[in-house]
């Protein structure tokens, strides 16, 4: 097992990473826990919940499981209720942990879930998606979806252990695969040149889930968002990094309704743009932006931005956490490895957008 340490205001905590861990659950329980609530969605259930369930009845605690639907539509006001219901019901005091088994739908809805019942209870991750072992269990943002923003109601609530077990891949369509490596490259560009040609040079190997590969890269990607999260919890500067290609990817999702494409495959076409938009404007070798590219097409996401329509764009684009007043503020790479964040006028990006979208 791999340990790692996120050191915040808000908390701290561990990640253990290593086969096994969806057995080990009982063991990060706190011991004065008076119940644990399982939030999962009904196809992770199916694969998962009676191992999980056997592995909690070590804690002796009165367990309670609450299964929601599946899919990035789900993540709503509607279902979030559908969590406070249940745990009213059960009467569920604030010693209760609430355990989210799942990808990051689940996490964050638990989180947030977690964040306001009465006023903040427990919770642990337990992420089953790549996307989510790399990237959404890690750093304490939990949010619901709003149909004019992605990730726009939400809260910084910090959990206290992430379960990350890289056996429970083996199970993902290869679709969520791709979707959790265009997050996982993503580090390379942003903070580590050296990982992302790691990342090039073991593509496949990541893509057919070897086990030392895709251990390592979920470990590297967990360090380093656990370093930036660290230093900046709630985002006032450095960690606004982490959302590279994102201003394009959530408009991406919410322009064409969410769940039509994975969060990962939008992100990946996402980073795509504004690695071209880096060259514009502050200067990426535009062989980088090639490699770049060549990486998101190599693990399977798309490199063609869909056609929302130019002012459609805009319109999504300024919904974005990153804006401020009317000036869009875009994550850029002044050279693989390092990241900025800056506004940059609409004038700039309208013809890039008019020459990459797919008509």
């Amino acid at each position: 097992m791999h340990t790692l340490d996120v050191l915040t205001p808000g908390g701290n905590y561990p990640i253990h990473i290593g086969r096994g861990r969806l057995d080990s659950l009982a063991q990060v329980i706190p011991a004065d826990a008076t119940a644990v609530a399982v939030v999962t969605n009904v196809t992770v259930s199916a694969l998962y919940g009676p191992q999980v369930r056997a592995a909690l009845a070590a804690t002796g605690k009165p367990l309670h499981w609450i299964e929601l639907a599946d899919g990035e539509d789900t993540k709503t006001w509607q279902t979030l209720n559908q969590i406070f219901d249940a745990l009213l019901a059960a009467a569920l005091d604030r010693k209760a942990v609430l355990v989210a088994l799942g990808g990051g739908v689940i996490g964050d809805m638990c989180g947030f879930a977690a964040a306001c019942y009465m006023r903040g209870v427990r919770f642990i991750q337990v992420p089953t998606t790549l996307l989510a072992q790399v990237d959404s269990s890690v750093g304490g943002k939990t949010a619901i979806n709003h149909p004019l923003g992605k990730n726009m109601i939400g809260a910084f609530y910090q959990p206290q252990a992430v379960e990350i077990d890289p056996a429970v891949l083996a199970t993902l369509p290869a679709r969520e695969i791709s979707a959790g490596l265009a997050e996982t490259i993503k580090y390379g560009m942003i903070a580590d040149a050296r990982f992302f040609d790691w990342c090039e040079a073991n593509v496949q190997a990541l893509r057919q889930l070897d086990e030392t590969a895709i251990t390592y890269a979920v470990q590297r990607s967990c360090q380093i968002k656990a370093q930036v999260v660290s230093q900046d919890e709630r985002e006032t500067g450095l960690r606004a990094i982490l959302n590279f290609g994102h201003t394009f990817a959530h408009a991406i999702e919410s322009g064409l309704g969410y769940g039509q494409w994975l969060h990962g495959e939008a992100v990946g076409c996402g980073m795509v743009l504004a690695a071209q938009l880096s060259v514009q404007v502050c200067g990426l070798d535009p062989a980088v932006a090639g490699r770049i590219r060549d990486l998101v097409a190599a693990i399977g996401c798309p490199v063609q931005a869909p056609d929302l329509g130019l002012e459609r764009w805009f319109e999504l684009m300024r919904v974005d956490k990153k804006t401020e007043g009317s000036h869009i503020r875009y994550v850029l790479l002044p050279q693989l490895g390092q990241a900025t964040l800056q506004a940059v006028d609409d004038t700039l990006v309208r013809p890039l957008l008019a020459q990459k979208i797919k008509a």
